[in-house]
C-alpha cells in the first residue's frame, strides 16, 4: 500500500514562488521515478515534471522549463517541486505520482500507478 501526501500549496501573487512537497510511504521510494502533475479548473490533467529514481535526471513540460525545479530526497521519502515566477495560468491542483516500474525512466506519459490527493496552488493577479 503506497500513499503519497502533497503539501505546500497555497495562495501566492503572480511573480511569486512556492515549494511543494510530496511524502511517500508504504513502498521502496528510492527505486521509483516520481512525477508532478496538475489539473486546472475546467481542464484535463497535465504533466509538469518528473525525476528519476536516483535524482540524476529529470524532465519538464515546456511551460515549466526555467521556472520549476523537481528534486528529491530519498532519505526522507520526499519529492519536491520548486516553482518560481508563478502566473495565474499556474493555478491548479498539483499532484505527485509514482512512476510504474522499479527504476523506470521519468517519462511524462507514464504510466504512473499511485497518486496523491493533491495540493491547491492559487496564483492571484
Amino acid at each position: 500500500q503506497v500513499q503519497l501526501v502533497e503539501s505546500g500549496g497555497g495562495l501566492v501573487q503572480a511573480g511569486g514562488s512556492l515549494r511543494l512537497s510530496c511524502v511517500a510511504s508504504g513502498g521502496t521510494f528510492g527505486s521509483y521515478a516520481m512525477g508532478w502533475f496538475r489539473r486546472a479548473p475546467g481542464k484535463e490533467r497535465e504533466f509538469v515534471a518528473a525525476i528519476s529514481w536516483s535524482g540524476s535526471s529529470s524532465v519538464y513540460a515546456d511551460f515549466a522549463k526555467g521556472r520549476f525545479t523537481i528534486s528529491r530526497d530519498n532519505a526522507k521519502n520526499t519529492v519536491y517541486l520548486q516553482m518560481h515566477s508563478l502566473t495565474t495560468e499556474d493555478t491548479a491542483a498539483y499532484y505527485c505520482a509514482r512512476r510504474q516500474g522499479s527504476r523506470a525512466d521519468p517519462n511524462p506519459r507514464g504510466p504512473y500507478d499511485y497518486w496523491g490527493q493533491g495540493t491547491q496552488v492559487t496564483v492571484s493577479s
